[in-house]
């Protein structure tokens, strides 16, 4: 059986053209065990690594990262009232468990983890669950967003920017524009977008999308056309490639 350096040699020697097409990361990792290697792959990998105490207290001064790295190897209970402390208050970034094979069975959703990895695991694993994690978060965070013509609705903070500039929007007033946004160029009539904004359970007449449309595009400025109005039929959201180009006029 090969002793440790030759086993590090190994590892080494796998990795090594894995590690030159992945993007060098920024990771954290909280532990309680000062001084000690948490994750010995972590050692043959090119991520930029910062080690804090595992400590609230710790988190309000915390370097910025791509990823955080939670040491739960030795007290499992610290370790969870970690996770649910960077869940609760909106960790911006993925959070990966170290755990032993042991402390597998402990381990459950309402720990709001992203994913685990074994102390023990080598350098090629570590290294595909630190890239798929920051991948699938960018990828979520990419699906929640619309833009087009200009407007970048976020759909997870309900918040919108036109040219980079937030909208002040009321809640049916983000409603109307994501809704009009996620179906552009289509042509719906009012009694559709009482029915797809305000709910079949609303009472109000047609005036109301009127009203809301008129307030959407002062709130526009100069892309105030992308609402645009079909006479005698209803409003589209009215698209158009170049962002720094005039938005055209609606329909007549």
């Amino acid at each position: 059986m090969p002793d440790g350096g030759a086993r590090r040699d190994h590892w080494r020697s796998i990795v090594a053209v894995t590690t030159r097409r992945t993007r060098l990361a920024q990771l954290l990792i909280l532990t309680s065990t000062a001084g000690a290697e948490v994750l010995p792959s972590l050692g043959l990998l090119s991520h930029r690594v910062r080690q804090i105490p595992a400590q609230p207290a710790q988190l309000v001064n915390a370097p910025g990262s791509d990823l955080i790295m939670v040491d739960a190897r030795r007290d499992l209970a610290a370790a969870k009232s970690l996770c649910k402390i960077l869940t609760t208050t909106g960790i911006a970034v993925p959070l990966l468990l170290i755990l032993t094979e042991g402390g597998l069975t402990a381990v459950s959703a309402d720990w709001g983890v992203d994913d685990v990895v074994l102390d023990t695991a080598g350098p090629a694993e570590v290294d595909a669950r630190i890239r798929l994690a920051i991948g699938r978060q960018a990828q979520e965070q990419s699906a929640s967003k619309i833009q087009t013509s200009g407007v970048v609705i976020d759909e997870a903070s309900y918040s919108a920017k036109v040219q980079g500039r937030p909208l002040d929007l009321t809640f049916k007033e983000f409603e109307l524009l994501r809704f009009l946004a996620t179906h552009p160029s289509r042509v719906f009539t009012r009694e559709q977008l009482l029915s797809e904004v305000w709910g079949y359970d609303y009472f109000g007449g047609t005036r109301t999308v009127d009203v809301h449309v008129r307030r959407l595009r002062a709130k526009l400025g100069d892309l105030e056309q992308l609402i645009g109005t079909v006479r005698n039929v209803g409003y589209r959201f009215n698209v158009y490639e170049d962002d720094n180009a005039q938005a055209p006029t609606p329909s007549s």
